[in-house]
């Protein structure tokens, strides 16, 4: 009897998982295109670590099995990639408490790998914890200094967070720049950390330099539609 409780529990934790993630990246895409087309200047920023993945209908038959991944991070401390895992499926349903919390226990065992430390500081910045990802984020520059993607998420950490640095964040923009001067990324992100600085001479400048990098890159309708809104 008590197995049976056990697995009908289980399965019910898987639902609410599958069904909440169905339903919340449905309404979590159209909400974004809507929210920007209402208000643009609090769009979000185009940051290195969302910007490749790609936009996929739902699968659940794709996605782990919830119960196992849960039930593995718990027995196994110790274990990196079953943290990350169950970090992972908290964060699909905004249950970022929790996914802190098995982000958290992977950060602490300090992993070396360099990818291992991007993902930490992607994971953070996805939940908003965007100090948390600048440590992670600057312990891979450390290792990789010319990491355009990560310079630029990095940058990006300061203006997002509660107390924004404009000037740190321009700054890490601008070394993105020095390594690359074309990417469109940084050069977007740029010019919005100096429009929330409310200095929209430079704005212009680095719209300027990102329509020249490429004319026909959507980010140039963006910014300017909020330039023009000034």
């Amino acid at each position: 009897m008590y197995k049976h409780l056990l697995v009908a529990a289980g399965c019910l934790v898987a639902g609410f998982f599958i069904g909440f993630y169905v339903s919340n990246n449905i309404n979590r895409n159209a909400g974004l295109k809507s929210d920007f087309a209402q208000n643009p200047a609090e769009a979000p920023f185009l940051n290195q670590q969302t910007q490749a993945v790609s936009v996929k209908e739902p699968n659940a038959a794709m996605l782990p099995d919830v119960t196992e991944t849960l039930e593995k991070a718990k027995k196994e401390p110790e274990n990196f990639e079953a943290q990350m895992k169950a970090g992972d499926l908290y964060r699909k349903i905004q249950g970022f408490q929790k996914a802190a919390e098995f982000y958290g226990t992977a950060a602490a065992l300090k992993p070396t790998e360099y990818e291992k430390i991007v993902r930490l500081g992607n994971s953070f910045f996805d939940i908003g914890d965007f100090e948390k990802a600048e440590v992670f984020y600057l312990q891979a520059i450390e290792k990789k200094s010319d990491d355009v993607g990560v310079r630029t998420d990095l940058g990006i950490t300061f203006v997002e967070r509660a107390n924004p640095d404009y000037d740190r964040a321009i700054k890490e923009f601008q070394t993105a720049l020095a390594i690359n001067s074309k990417h469109e990324p940084t050069l977007y992100n740029l010019a919005i950390a100096y429009y929330k600085k409310s200095d929209l001479e430079n704005a212009k400048k680095y719209l300027t330099q990102l329509e020249q990098a490429n004319p026909k890159s959507q980010l140039v309708g963006r910014l300017k539609e909020l330039l023009s809104s000034t």
